[in-house]
């Protein structure tokens, strides 16, 4: 009676392979629907925060009474080039991702 219980309890090799099957094809569902998202929130999250930056950094340079060298200056104003050129391109590529666009009417 025990033998019979446990031979029952044990899958059999296609019980396994169908198992197998089911849990790869719900593993390609789920992470194929998640992993585009995430890819896209993560590039408007980082476009943000680098554009933040930059906007910061143009405030900081253009409010401040002190007048700054030259050098001091183009330093801070290439700074806020490349970061706000990164924040913004950053952005772009995850409304790419998404597949959005700023140039052409979404249907």
């Amino acid at each position: 009676m025990a033998a019979k219980l446990a031979n029952k309890a044990v899958p059999t090799q296609e019980q396994t392979n169908q198992f197998a099957r089911t849990a790869g094809m719900f593993t390609k569902h789920v992470v194929g629907s998640t992993v585009k998202p995430l890819h896209s929130l993560w590039h408007e999250v980082l476009g943000f925060v680098f554009l933040t930056f930059s906007g910061l950094g143009a405030w900081k340079l253009f409010s401040s009474e002190k007048k700054l060298e030259v050098p001091q200056f183009l330093i801070a104003l290439i700074f806020i080039v490349v970061v706000g050129g990164y924040g913004a391109s950053s952005v772009l590529k995850a409304r790419k991702i998404a597949g959005k666009s700023f140039f052409r009417k979404d249907k």
